[in-house]
């Protein structure tokens, strides 16, 4: 039974709140600046998604909403954790069309997050055992643990450092993949260079011990990340092309001694090629929780230096949603667990309406429906 006060919102008008304001992003035309995050789901049985998907990202489509897609690995080779979706084969070519054909049934504009895990991989079940992962280094990751418990749930094994002549392979394999993706019909990629994993392990000067020409400088740190930048777009064309960085963040102890100068580098240079966006994530996200107030300008000067679509994401609830964009420090904000546990989230906005809360203990088990396509709509009409 839906609340009197706001059925009377939902048949009346509503004032118009600037994350529900139009955007042109490049050739798309989005109706809101509300987005889906790229969001891990562990539910791509054996590297592939499943039909289940279908319903989980139709369900958070709104005609003009743009949505990425969870990270999708590039090769077999780096195939990191179990029941991760992959973008290397026609078979998963096959496979994400039904997805991304749902998505666009709905009006919705869905981009491919492009992943390499490197190092922060779970060797135990891949099919080349035995070989280690690979990394910018040869230092393994600390072990994953449970805060709560204490309990270590995932020793990483050490990683293999890349020779240069191997970077270049990984560097096609994302080119290959870029191509993939929009041959199953989406609309363009986001490549993956957040969150400690292979790209931001070269980004990290805590993590990057190389001599060589991609270790050392700033410059020579972010080279990877440029040559996979590069070359995509030159597949796919540079205004369906967006990254994903956290200059910030430490996770899978990927730390840099000058978080906000590498920052501002990179969305300088990313300048140079004309990508679509650059999607960063909040300091604060390295937080466990966030105060629904909490303000942050941590992202502003990578904003000023960015030409293009500039995307926040971490931390963030209507009202400081609505503050980023009104103050214009961000185009468009990302919304992951508010997005998961509410698959009708820009609706609840529009109309300030309670919102669902999110089931930590349901995000990675794997299950079809739990946790995935089972939270409620507000007037339970998906």
């Amino acid at each position: 039974m839906l609340d009197p006060l706001l059925c009377q919102k939902m048949e009346g008008q509503t004032e118009q709140i600037p994350l529900l304001t139009p955007y042109k992003m490049g050739n798309f035309q989005l109706a809101h600046r509300i987005v889906l995050p790229p969001l891990t789901r562990f539910r791509s049985y054996n590297s592939f998604p499943q039909s289940h998907a279908i319903l989980y990202y139709s369900q958070r489509t709104s005609n003009g909403g743009f949505l990425i897609a969870e990270a999708t690995v590039i090769s077999r080779a780096a195939q990191g954790f179990k029941d991760t979706p992959g973008i290397w084969s026609k078979e998963h070519i096959c496979a994400w069309k039904p997805i991304v054909e749902a998505v666009h049934a709905k009006g919705g504009i869905f981009f491919c997050q492009l992943w390499h895990p490197g190092r922060a991989s779970d060797q135990s079940f891949e099919p080349n055992i035995g070989h280690p992962p690979v990394s910018s280094t040869d230092k393994p990751c600390s072990p994953f643990i449970d805060t709560s418990t204490g309990q270590v749930l995932l020793e990483y094994s050490p990683p293999r450092r890349l020779k240069p002549d191997e970077i270049s392979v990984i560097v096609n394999d994302f080119r290959v993949a870029a191509r993939n993706a929009m041959e199953a019909g989406f609309d363009g990629v986001e490549i993956h260079g957040a969150n400690g994993y292979l790209i931001d392990q070269f980004l990290k000067d805590q993590v990057n011990d190389r001599s060589d020409e991609y270790g050392g400088s700033l410059e020579n740190r972010c080279r990877l990340a440029f040559e996979v930048v590069e070359s995509v777009a030159n597949e796919i064309g540079a205004d369906r092309v967006g990254i994903r960085l956290s200059p910030f963040s430490n996770h899978m102890d990927c730390r840099d001694s000058d978080p906000e100068a590498l920052g501002i580098y990179m969305a300088k240079s990313l300048n140079k090629y004309g990508i679509l966006y650059c999607h960063m994530i909040e300091s604060r996200a390295e937080a466990t929780e966030y105060e629904s107030n909490q303000w942050s300008d941590s992202l502003v000067p990578m904003r000023q230096a960015f030409n293009g679509t500039f995307i926040a994401a971490g931390g963030y609830d209507r009202e400081n949603g609505n503050d980023a964009i009104a103050q214009e420090r961000a185009d468009l904000i990302g919304y992951g667990r508010l997005f998961l546990a509410n698959p009708d989230l820009p609706k609840r906005f529009e109309l300030d309406a309670p919102l669902n809360k999110y089931r930590r203990d349901t995000f990675y088990t794997g299950d079809p429906v739990v946790g995935y396509t089972d939270y409620p709509f507000l007037n339970n009409d998906q």
